[in-house]
């Protein structure tokens, strides 16, 4: 129940407890996030070297690949790029392998024009089924001049920031999808550009209401054309000739006959949390802002960051199950 219905008689309501069933997996797959051979990957060492190019100008000398480790080691251990290339230097000395690494100003510049490597994710779907998609946004910080007058000079200036729009599995809780934009930028214009990195056929979307609108279903439904769209209609206007989609409209009769939290439950509103939940791992891990200046090298950090967020949900995920409430807790 929202806090904002019934805040009164809250305390009635028990909090709900779960329980995880994996518990030696999950903390083997935890301890397993921290060990280097998990980042430092023998496709990795393989394409260290970047291939010769065919046209006019310099050859370059590391390939994306070897630019994504040493900026993915340096995320996972909190290190600045002087930081990142001082221990990936060690780590090769102690494997005894002759590879040059890339220094602070060869990652600052390639991050700029760096580009996804073709490798595999860990995703593992199902041929033939559907997914459950959850769409949300949140904002990392950026330091950029306001800040620093800010600091030194204690001048008052309105804080920069980006923001992260993400897709995720709400089964595996995998980021399947994600952009980063400005402040500017609304939730509802990056939704195309996620659906067009889905390979796979949504059975359900679900987001809140700033996605709400018939050209935001229409999208959905180009997309995967049986898909459940799930998301709180803003306002209770219907559209009058809804041929082509007419969920909007049975989920605003829906509200309007049995209530919005009727709704919500019948729906599986509810697992929208899961999304917010990814981005509070994204944020407890990564971190809550960005390092990079330029923004080019903002949109290889999330890029990056997300990639190490599903590495580490591989690497061990909980299973949980609801226990029951005894009926003392609900007096």
């Amino acid at each position: 129940m929202p806090h904002k219905h019934n805040a009164d008689r809250r305390h009635r309501i028990g909090k709900m407890k779960f329980k995880v069933t994996n518990c030696a997996e999950y903390e083997a797959g935890l301890c397993r996030r921290g060990s280097l051979t998990v980042w430092l990957t023998p496709e990795a060492l393989i394409g260290w070297a970047a291939p010769r190019r065919k046209t006019r100008g310099g050859q370059p000398r590391y390939s994306d690949l070897a630019i994504e480790t040493t900026l993915m080691l340096g995320m996972v251990f909190g290190l600045r790029l002087r930081q990142s290339e001082g221990l990936l230097r060690s780590v090769l000395d102690m494997m005894g392998l002759d590879l040059s690494v890339p220094d602070h100003t060869t990652l600052s510049r390639r991050a700029r024009t760096w580009k996804p490597s073709g490798r595999s994710n860990h995703r593992q779907h199902v041929a033939g089924s559907s997914i459950h998609v959850l769409v949300d946004s949140t904002g990392l910080k950026i330091y950029g001049a306001g800040q620093w007058l800010e600091e030194q000079h204690g001048a008052k200036s309105r804080r920069g920031w980006r923001k992260l729009h993400l897709a995720v599995d709400a089964d595996s809780g995998e980021v399947i999808a994600h952009s980063l934009t400005d402040q500017e930028t609304g939730d509802a214009s990056q939704l195309e550009p996620l659906l067009d990195q889905i390979n796979e056929e949504i059975g359900q979307f679900t987001a809140d209401g700033a996605y709400d609108g018939y050209p935001n279903y229409d999208a959905v439904l180009r997309h995967s054309a049986g898909a459940q769209v799930v998301i709180p209609p803003s306002n209770s206007v219907e559209r009058p000739s809804a041929q082509s989609c007419c969920q909007r409209d049975d989920h605003i009769a829906s509200m309007q006959i049995d209530g919005r939290l009727k709704w919500q439950t019948s729906t599986g509103y509810g697992k929208r949390a899961l999304a917010e939940t990814a981005m509070g791992r994204y944020k407890g891990f990564i971190g809550p802002r960005l390092r990079a200046r330029s923004f080019l090298s903002q949109q290889t950090e999330a890029a990056i960051g997300v990639s190490i967020l599903n590495r580490m949900l591989a690497c061990g995920r909980p299973k949980s199950v609801r226990c029951e409430v005894s009926a003392e807790g609900t007096k």
